[in-house]
């Protein structure tokens, strides 16, 4: 999709994301065969996007924070433009993971086989958080709503999102 826009203002930071979404993809042990086999237009449902900025706003579930989100997360670049406090991220998925990572685990991914479903779950919010940015759209929002209460989720981070 970067070569069809002809945008030479991302190339390099399209070419940066790839190399650390290969990456992400191969620490989860997804096969690449199947990266390579799928469409490129792949899209990727979202939550809430704002308008006016072309923002983003993924509400995540307790079935984001896993070891596997947390594989990912290590290996975002220090300098990854992103729309969420990152630590927070991984802390959440250190306190959860014990529990989340047997979420969904009898069910197949595309790409990671049978079980598969945290680790897809994984590389597509990396996907998401990586790429965007990288296309020139700004960096996603994501509101941690493990609880599963959305509403709750966005009066404690109501002030943050205004201030975007």
């Amino acid at each position: 999709m970067a070569k069809a826009r002809r945008d030479p203002a991302i190339v390099a930071p399209v070419i940066a994301a790839l190399e650390v979404l290969a990456a992400i993809y191969a620490r989860l042990k997804g096969d690449v065969s199947v990266l390579h086999a799928s469409r490129e237009n792949l899209f990727l449902p979202v939550d809430l996007v704002h308008p006016p900025t072309g923002t983003v706003i993924a509400v995540d579930g307790r079935e984001h924070f896993t070891s596997f989100r947390l594989t990912a997360l290590d290996l975002y670049p220090a300098d990854a433009s992103l729309g969420f406090d990152v630590e927070e991220h991984r802390e959440l998925c250190r306190s959860l993971s014990a529990h989340t990572d047997g979420l969904s685990r009898g069910l197949a991914a595309k790409g990671f086989g049978f079980g598969g479903v945290p680790r897809e779950r994984a590389y597509h919010d990396a996907l998401l958080d990586l790429a965007a940015p990288a296309m020139g759209s700004p960096p996603v929002v994501r509101i941690a709503a493990v609880d599963g209460d959305g509403e709750a989720a966005y009066a404690r981070h109501r002030d943050a999102l205004l201030s975007l």
